[in-house]
């Protein structure tokens, strides 16, 4: 394995082992994400929806969220969450309620179809992470300062 801890240059110019540090944690972020988009594929999820049924299960361990909530931890539009949200919905993997204090807000809900999903999803990524974390330690330790 390459060592990427090498001092660096102290005037903050890169060294050829910051260009490979850099281009192999690029390479791996990319190797992971094609890794978690086939994973969803492989239950019938496109990422995008993988994505939103992750953001969803872990933004509910605080409280049931709305669509506004999914929306910023997707970093996408309001009305690009409600329509990714509308099609959860008719794949039965999303329920949708109003909330009780304002009848504006929307609050979305995994159903036992998505946590199965998800737990199957979650399982393998985790996995596919335990593999990868000792080059991505080596790599994160390499831009310490």
């Amino acid at each position: 394995m390459t060592s990427y801890n090498d001092p660096g240059r102290t005037d903050g110019t890169p060294t050829a082992a910051d260009y490979r540090a850099l281009a192999t944690f690029r390479f791996t972020l990319r190797r992971f994400i094609a890794f978690s988009e086939s994973a969803a594929a492989q239950v019938g999820l496109m990422p995008q929806q993988h994505q939103t049924l992750l953001a969803i299960k872990a933004l509910s361990l605080e409280s049931s969220p709305s669509v506004g909530n999914v929306a910023e931890q997707l970093l996408i539009r309001h009305h690009s969450a409600v329509e990714l949200i509308d099609r959860l919905v008719r794949m039965g993997l999303l329920l949708r309620c109003r909330d009780q204090q304002d009848r504006r807000r929307v609050r979305v809900a995994l159903t036992p179809l998505a946590e199965q999903k998800l737990a199957v999803l979650a399982s393998a990524h985790l996995n596919e992470l335990r593999a990868v974390r000792p080059l991505l330690v080596d790599l994160l330790n390499h831009f310490h300062e």
